[in-house]
């Protein structure tokens, strides 16, 4: 299982014949760039490369009119007077003698990325193609767009591989009205858009790209136009446009290439890892190469690098997120449930036109900032944006060694200790580790915790004396602050205390899931009772604890499950698996010698970048839960505001 790269060199061939301002950005440049910095980051060798093959005429017709696709075949007749005629009777379009060849093989190599990872050829990939295809409608090109890409692979794995649940994540920064016209009334396909919009007045200029657009007839609540886990889809696939970058002439807006790796991270605890993208838009050629490196780095498995800049999201933002919320309440019980959010009023605060990592935090005023985005592009793109990987991305230090657990063959067994007069200082102070065995299990933690800190492992898994569990996260979180990390976030499941004399300085978060109540006893030290549904579960992870992570902005993240921690294994990994974002993949799960062995290696693999495994037939949250954590976040919310939310009058049509 890997990661699948899907291209043709001859989808460079068709290019602008004439003078037109509007069409000329799309140029084969988009992927003789993209796949040169792939190259160089020595990323296309790790993936498994794939010849793109044409789609076959009847593939097409999944999608298209025949009368349609019989006109784009009569392109390659056609003299440049004649294109350009043609041409002209759609929107922002162009064609050129080989654009028929061009887009049979983007569509082809749309598909044959489905075959691959529903064969279980690789676990994801993306197909580098162009032209880009979500605008285009059954009978008519639009938006530099010919035939519908990922409309026709969604057909395609739904006839071809009996799919019956198929989320599609469209990022580019345009909507993609040709998928939701094709799709509005397919309950099988959740077609989740998130676009600029302006109120109508960003292209392509449609009413039905606001909130309110949800899908007709028995499609009603699969259209959401701003994915949720109650749709538990079988396949993800991703329009993934990067006119939403840094610097690109189209999108005007302000995300940093490392925002697509930890989008992409987002999307892999879905479907069992089964993640296509598909390239749409992305016109700066520089800012598009590095996103698409840092998304096909996340598809690896990489951990994405971290997110800087202020974590506050934009009150025009939060206000679009809330018209979804309304828009959509009718048809997903999971956001009836959560009733009237608490109230924030719009952010009182303007945009100020400077580069961030989040789509969320808001758009700059173009005109006034043009100088300053060509000063921060030059100054973010001329660095590489991709971090070093640390030579060993996983390893386990094990109480003794284990042939039996089924770990990844490069996940390293840890064998190496702390020094033994350092290990004896650290456990001094408590009783608890004055025992051989938690001593021995002690040094190895903290020979782990110097090999992460250090940047030689990127994250790992230790196994501790169940008696000594809370002895030794406490030295953990102490030899973690004092040996380099500026930030540490500790997330304690189970029968653990914080440590008395922690003190709420900045420098660690502490999170307890499996307290008593739902308390915030500071804004530092937050505490949660285990949820008892999969519903409560995803709220609990989703609404608090990744929203609370990413705010924090932490470089180390313990992840500790003490006696009765009470989760089961799906629920650990994913939990594991969403906190290698916010830290930049360190992470170290301390895990209680009384779990499972399997817990260990779920662990494991999800540190290492493979898909967490599935929660199980999805169960409601209940009112009492709910209730909890609605009301935690409004008493978290003025310091850590990730966790905003927009009031309800915000109405549709803020984005």
């Amino acid at each position: 299982m890997g990661t699948a790269l899907v291209y043709h060199e001859d989808m460079t061939a068709a290019r602008l014949l004439w003078d037109d301002p509007e069409c000329e950005i799309e140029c084969p440049e988009r992927l003789t760039t993209a796949l040169e910095r792939l190259q160089q980051r020595g990323l296309e060798q790790r993936c498994l490369q794939l010849a793109a093959r044409e789609a076959s005429e009847a593939e097409l017709g999944l999608v298209h009119s025949p009368e349609y696709v019989a006109l784009v075949r009569g392109t390659q007749a056609l003299g440049t007077g004649e294109l350009q005629t043609l041409s002209g009777q759609y929107d922002a379009v162009y064609f050129h003698p080989s654009t028929f060849h061009c887009a049979r093989l983007a569509v082809g190599a749309a598909l044959q990325l489905v075959d691959a990872v529903l064969a279980g050829a690789v676990r994801n990939g993306l197909a580098l193609v162009r032209p880009p295809g979500h605008h285009s409608q059954r009978a008519a090109a639009n938006g530099f767009c010919v035939f519908n890409n990922v409309a026709i692979a969604a057909r395609h794995a739904q006839r071809q591989h009996g799919l019956h649940r198929i989320l599609i994540v469209d990022w580019d920064v345009h909507h993609g009205q040709g998928i939701q016209y094709i799709f509005e009334d397919d309950p099988s396909v959740l077609y989740f858009s998130w676009h600029r919009y302006e109120h109508g007045r960003f292209w392509p200029y449609l009413r039905e790209s606001d909130a309110d657009a949800v899908g007709q007839g028995p499609g009603l609540g699969f259209t959401v136009n701003l994915p949720w886990n109650q749709f538990n889809p079988e396949l993800v696939l991703v329009s993934a446009g990067f006119d939403s970058a840094i610097g690109d002439p189209e999108g005007q807006m302000q995300a940093t290439p490392e925002c697509f790796a930890h989008l992409t991270q987002l999307l892999q605890v879905l479907a069992g890892g089964r993640v296509c993208a598909v390239l749409e838009g992305g016109y700066h050629l520089e800012s598009l190469s590095q996103s698409v490196c840092m998304m096909v780095q996340a598809l690896l498995g990489d951990p994405a690098p971290p997110l800087s800049g202020p974590m506050v999201p934009h009150g025009s933002a939060l206000e679009s997120i809330q018209s979804v919320r309304v828009a959509q309440a009718p048809h997903w019980m999971s956001l009836q449930q959560q009733g009237v959010a608490p109230v924030l009023s719009p952010s009182p605060y303007s945009p100020e036109g400077r580069p961030s990592s989040l789509l969320l935090t808001g758009r700059p005023e173009f005109k006034a900032a043009a100088t300053q985005d060509v000063a921060a592009l030059s100054s973010l793109l001329d660095q590489p944006r991709l971090n070093p990987t640390p030579p060993v991305r996983t390893a386990v230090a094990l109480a003794a060694p284990d042939a039996a657990l089924a770990l990844p063959s490069d996940v390293l067994c840890e064998e190496g200790s702390a020094p033994q007069e350092e290990t004896q200082a650290w456990a001094r102070p408590h009783e608890a580790l004055a025992q051989d065995r938690a001593l021995t299990a002690l040094g190895k933690v903290l020979y782990l915790l110097d090999r992460i800190l250090d940047g030689q492992v990127s994250s790992g898994v230790a196994v501790t004396p169940a008696c000594a569990a809370a002895a030794t996260l406490d030295v953990a979180i102490r030899c973690g602050l004092s040996h380099g990390a500026q930030r540490l976030l500790c997330l304690a499941v189970g029968q653990l205390d914080r440590p008395p004399d922690l003190t709420d300085d900045g420098r660690n978060l502490w999170l307890n899931i499996g307290g008593k109540e739902a308390a915030a006893l500071s804004m530092f030290h937050v505490s949660v009772p285990l949820p008892g549904t999969t519903g409560g579960f995803l709220s609990c992870v989703l609404a608090l604890v990744l929203p609370l992570a990413y705010s924090f902005q932490p470089d180390l993240v313990l992840v500790a499950l003490g006696p009765a921690h009470g989760l089961r294994d799906p629920q650990a990994a994913l939990l594991a698996a969403l906190l290698r974002g916010p830290a930049g993949g360190r992470v170290l799960a301390l895990v209680d010698e009384e779990s499972t062995p399997q817990l260990v290696v779920v662990l494991a693999r999800v540190l290492h970048g493979e898909a967490a495994p599935s929660l199980g037939p999805f169960s409601m949250a209940s009112p009492e839960d709910v209730q909890a954590l609605m009301q935690l976040r409004g008493q978290l919310e003025p310091r850590w505001k990730m966790l905003q939310v927009a009031s309800e009058a915000g109405g549709p049509g803020s984005g």
